[in-house]
């Protein structure tokens, strides 16, 4: 046993092991060295040239893919990774985020698509300052970037080897879509004060007028998805919330008008377009689960673009009609397929290696709360005996996000730990309708634990969970959720396990970037001078001294979304009592790309929560 030492708090025990059985220890590990691949994106004019990202290394890197040559190689090799990139629309390029440790704050680099000896990535933009990323538009002309800093908002255009910055605003905007002819440029902004529920703004190039507007009024958010992809084609599709739930409408720009599409399907939607812009690709989100259908816009027919149940990780149209998307389930690993117009559907891409081992299907659980039904995607080990189970909650982040059945090589672990595994989409989550995620407004935090709670009240009642054995967990808003649960709901929980959390809320809102802070104005109703009483309320800070049950606490040190110093006012506080508590430092952001992290991580957590529990 070997431990990490982290200030002056208690270090985390890393485990030499999780299970005694070697074939169990080879293969929760087996699930996170597999060998994983997100779906290519290629270049608008020249479609051979495509990126994508893997973790083949055991780091998450940039990779160029030559459809013509079929070579692959990884672009990018840094100590903590690299996830955001992008090629030119001519193929030349590609474009990568540089940030300091994962600390998000950085500039765009370029290096040639076609590597060459020496060559070293050179800063894309040279005059334009460093920030945090707020969107990115490549055009052959015109390239258009967007930066965040404590100052606001302000958004770059660099045309003809001169660079102007165009916009610029104390709240939250970004780069959104550039037209196809690149004489339009959409950005999305929140200056009526609530970056939760943008609005949109289209300017002319030529001079950066404003050519038109679209704001649907409080509480209704509107997201530019992409312009269309025909020369001289203004329309612009986009994502609104008129009806309650996110759906789409296309925006033709020039002429002032829109179509709203009113698709027969529940939950909600996304989509781009294909090549030809006679027709929308649309993913489907319903209830943990995701699919893909093609829509045409002059027919007004919507057809299936059959998958099998799980979750479409990332989808495109290439320019002969092919689909090509990535897929998983939560019992089937993660695979990038190519589905051709005759409706061949086959594995596009296979990365070196072994496949990752599967893992336990996911069932449906529908639970009744205060606010309404409660979806959550329940797992039990293939093994465990009848009877109740040791359960560990897995709480999401965002908030504005959702469990789905996808495939994790870190749920498994907690099964293949005879865990059972509950994954709540607690009030907050997207997919279930604009009212259900806004109705956390005024009261983050408590909320979603009342749906936590009564889904923890379902699974004792229903017998599949040990009502002395609950474990609850999460990661950044996951691990927030975490910390107030400990807090304000002492008698449910037998350990915790918060990752990267917010634990002093107004310290958070001192240190987090500026984004994040215009989110939490929009959530809290103010900032902390404004609504003291509301970040009280809900900062697990208030009631740490309620915490009864074991802690353990990781926090990155260079994270700009929940910064170290907040958690390490939480620890001081626990510090205090004589309460088992354990605290993991590590040297990155908001979570690693590192694969040997991850698995050293995971390990500290499942064994921190066996040993709280009695079971090891």
């Amino acid at each position: 046993m070997s431990t990490q030492s982290a200030n002056q708090y208690p270090p985390a025990e890393v485990p030499d092991r999780l299970f005694d059985d070697a074939e169990a220890e080879n293969r929760w590990r087996a699930r996170f060295h597999a060998p994983r691949i997100s779906s290519p994106e290629w270049a608008r004019d020249a479609p051979d040239a495509n990126i994508y990202v893997s973790n083949s290394s055991g780091v998450w890197e940039v990779y160029a893919w030559n459809r013509a040559t079929g070579e692959h190689r990884r672009v990018t090799d840094r100590p903590n990774g690299t996830l955001h990139a992008t090629p030119s629309p001519d193929g030349a390029w590609i474009w990568w985020f540089d940030d300091t440790d994962g600390d998000e704050f950085g500039s765009w680099v370029r290096e040639p698509f076609a590597a060459t000896e020496g060559s070293e990535p050179e800063k894309a933009v040279p005059d334009v300052h460093d920030g945090y990323p707020a969107g990115l538009e490549i055009g052959a002309n015109l390239v258009a970037v967007g930066v965040s800093t404590d100052d606001g908002s302000e958004l770059f255009a660099r045309i003809g080897g001169e660079t102007q910055r165009f916009y610029s605003h104390a709240d939250d905007a970004g780069i959104a879509s550039l037209s196809r002819d690149e004489s339009l440029i959409a950005i999305s902004h929140s200056e009526h004060g609530d970056s939760r529920h943008p609005a949109l703004r289209v300017l002319a190039t030529d001079g950066f007028a404003a050519v038109a507007d679209k704001w649907d009024g409080e509480g209704k958010g509107l997201t530019a998805l992409e312009f269309s992809p025909l020369p001289g084609d203004q329309r612009l599709l986009v994502l609104h919330e008129r009806r309650g739930r996110e759906e789409l409408l296309v925006w033709d720009v020039r002429a002032d008008s829109e179509t709203e599409i009113e698709l027969d399907l529940p939950g909600e939607v996304v989509a781009g377009w294909y090549p030809d812009a006679r027709a929308l690709l649309v993913v489907h989100f319903h209830e943990g689960r995701s699919s893909l259908y093609r829509y045409d816009l002059d027919t007004a027919a919507l057809s299936s673009v059959d998958t099998p149940a799980g979750r479409i990780g990332g989808a495109g149209v290439r320019p002969d009609g092919t689909v090509e998307y990535s897929w998983s389930s939560a019992a089937e690993p993660a695979a990038v397929r190519s589905r051709t117009t005759d409706g061949t559907d086959s594995v596009l891409l296979e990365p070196p290696g072994e496949r990752a081992p599967g893992s336990e299907p996911v069932t449906d659980a529908f639970v009744e709360g205060v606010g309404g039904r409660i979806h959550a995607l329940v797992s039990r080990p293939s093994d465990a005996p009848e009877g109740p189970l040791p359960t560990v909650f897995s709480l999401h982040g965002g908030p504005h996000a959702a469990d789905e059945d996808r495939f994790s090589a870190y749920r498994a672990t907690w099964l293949d730990a005879g865990f059972a595994v509950v994954e709540v989409n607690y009030r907050g989550s997207t997919g279930y309708g604009s009212a259900w995620r806004d109705a956390i407004e005024g009261r983050p935090g408590l909320t979603e634990l009342e749906d936590v709670a009564a889904v923890h009240d379902w699974a004792v009642q229903s017998g599949l969970s040990d009502p002395a054995k609950c474990v609850v967990n999460g990661a950044s808003w996951g691990g927030y959720l975490s910390l107030l649960a400990l807090g304000t709901q002492p008698t449910r929980w037998a350990a915790g396990v918060a990752g990267v959390p917010v634990a002093d809320y107004v310290a958070a809102y001192e240190d987090e970037m500026e984004q994040l802070r215009s989110f939490d104005r929009a959530l809290f109703g103010g900032s902390p001078e404004d609504v003291p009483a509301v970040y009280r309320e809900c900062s697990p800070l208030t009631y740490v001294d309620a915490v009864t049950a074991p802690v353990l606490v990781l926090a990155g040190d260079n994270d700009p979304r929940c910064p170290i110093r907040q958690i390490e006012n939480y620890l001081d506080r626990l510090g205090g009592r004589d309460l088992l508590h354990e605290f993991y430092r590590y040297d990155a952001g908001h979570g690693s790309l590192v694969i040997a992290e991850t698995i050293k991580q995971t390990s500290i957590e499942v064994h921190f929560a066996l040993r709280a529990l009695g079971l090891r």
